[in-house]
């Protein structure tokens, strides 16, 4: 039986316990109000990192979590535990100023000169600020204000995207589980390409992926904020006799091994590609899970356990879309459920203004909007056209210009943000053109767009032409017909 949890260096800047204490549910435990003393939690979070669980994962909105662990790193010690933080702004203009203000946020709270690693969230990739907040971000990495750069719930399409575009993104944290395996598809290949990891969460889908649950019945009265979730989770992959399948067959292994299920999970998801840690949750002052967790790293999974895991994955259902689309598109696998009343409350990415008659139209501040004489996109009653979109960042700075792919990703958000401005959605899309300038981009960028229409398919052209300006290997304009019957 190990003593410590396993380690592993990502950079020359971070060691981490590949067992990071997630402290999501300290939101939870104080959501009636009642808030934690802050030298009381930072007790529990040192009775964890005496015992090499000292990773802690937090988030600005997780309760008094970023207080909670400053007063633990405010008492010094070697080595000093690491605190990493997710900063999850609304979406609009990321400004160096708006950006600075985020971090020195957490900074505070944190007790800290530097963030171990700040970990970066976008509710809608719609809005394009994305990209100029995380640019903002690398440059505080390069002051030194932020030891490393993560993201949170990236699919795999727009950390792609963000690395390509030269942003230093050491992490994604996306949710990993035996019911949710979405992340060791494209996104796992991502990573290894760019040398990005994982960070897998709900590794214990909220805590049903334990002995506990085991041959019981569907719960009916679900109370907290985490099993909420997951129960979602549970009814999106087939229901709750499809789980009770794959809980048998871990139930099985574990035996095998004289561990739990709650470690063959976890387990399972340590040992995918490029996965750095697990994010196992804590609940600050009530049980201590360390002794069982220390059993992860006792055992791994043979060929004969794997099998077993692949026969009862096979009586699940794929949870659908990539990483991250739960919070952004049904089904919302949240705890609240569904989330288009939040998404429809966040402003439009482009602000409409009249261009004669009736018609409306949106500017993106591109620089050759003004230069050229051109809009964005332009709403003539139900039909809205959308101009040329090339891959272009602030006014005029080219976006990935190795990888059309990619280009091909950051274009069609932009059309989206237009068409969306315009009081459209991105099912009015019903025409696309495309040109190209090279015959070898042909399937990367038909994969961006097939993410993007794959369901809609409207009608397409795709052309290869002499060249484009610049750095740009693809140009898409599109038309949106709303208000179809």
């Amino acid at each position: 039986m190990p003593t410590r949890p396993d380690r592993l260096r990502l950079s020359d800047r971070l060691e981490i316990s590949r067992a990071l204490t997630g402290l999501w549910q300290v939101a939870d435990i104080e959501k009636d109000g009642q808030i934690i003393d802050p030298d009381s939690g930072a007790d529990w979070l040192a009775a964890y990192a005496v015992q090499g669980f000292d990773t802690f994962d937090m988030a600005d909105h997780y309760g008094s979590a970023e207080i909670i662990a400053g007063h633990l790193l405010a008492r010094g010690g070697t080595p000093r535990p690491l605190a990493f933080t997710k900063w999850c702004p609304p979406p609009g203009p990321m400004t160096a100023d708006v950006v600075r203000a985020g971090v020195e946020d957490r900074l505070r709270r944190l007790k800290v000169d530097r963030v171990d690693l700040l970990q970066f969230h976008w509710w809608t990739f719609a809005h394009p600020e994305w990209l100029d907040a995380l640019h903002e971000l690398a440059r505080l990495r390069q002051e030194g204000v932020i030891a490393e750069l993560g993201v949170t719930n990236f699919d795999a399409a727009h950390l792609n995207l963000a690395l390509s575009d030269g942003v230093p993104i050491l992490t994604n944290q996306v949710s990993f589980s035996l019911l949710d395996r979405r992340a060791a598809g494209d996104l796992a290949e991502v990573c290894e390409r760019h040398g990005a990891w994982l960070l897998g969460y709900g590794t214990l889908n909220g805590g049903f992926l334990s002995d506990k649950w085991l041959d019981q019945p569907d719960p009916q009265d679900i109370s907290d904020w985490s099993k909420m979730k997951y129960h979602r989770f549970i009814d999106t992959a087939g229901g709750w006799d499809a789980f009770q399948t794959v809980l048998s067959a871990a139930s099985e292994i574990a035996q095998k091994h004289g561990v739990s299920i709650s470690n063959v999970a976890t387990r399972w998801v340590l040992e995918q590609r490029r996965v750095a840690g697990v994010i196992i949750g804590a609940r600050l002052g009530e049980a201590e899970h360390t002794a069982d967790n220390l059993r992860l790293f006792s055992f791994s999974l043979d060929d004969e356990d794997r099998a077993s895991l692949d026969a009862a994955f096979a009586n699940t259902t794929p949870i659908p879309g990539d990483c991250g689309d739960e919070y952004r598109k049904p089904p919302f696998l949240t705890a609240s459920g569904d989330l288009s009343h939040h998404l429809d409350a966040v402003p439009a990415p482009f602000n409409p203004e009249p261009a004669g008659g009736s018609a409306t139209r949106v500017l993106t501040g591109s620089y050759w909007e003004d230069a050229a004489g051109y809009c964005r996109a332009q709403r003539i009653g139900d039909r809205v056209l959308v101009s040329g979109t090339t891959a272009i960042a602030g006014l005029d700075r080219p976006v990935a210009p190795a990888d059309a792919g990619a280009q091909t990703t950051y274009i069609l958000d932009r059309i989206v943000a237009a068409v969306i401005s315009l009081g459209g959605r991105v099912e009015d899309i019903a025409r696309t053109r495309i040109y190209i300038t090279d015959e070898a981009d042909v399937l990367a960028i038909s994969r961006a767009h097939g993410r993007v229409f794959g369901k809609i398919k409207p009608a397409n052209t795709l052309v290869r032409v002499a060249g484009l300006i610049g750095d740009h290997s693809v140009e898409i304009e599109a038309e949106a017909i709303l208000n179809r019957a």
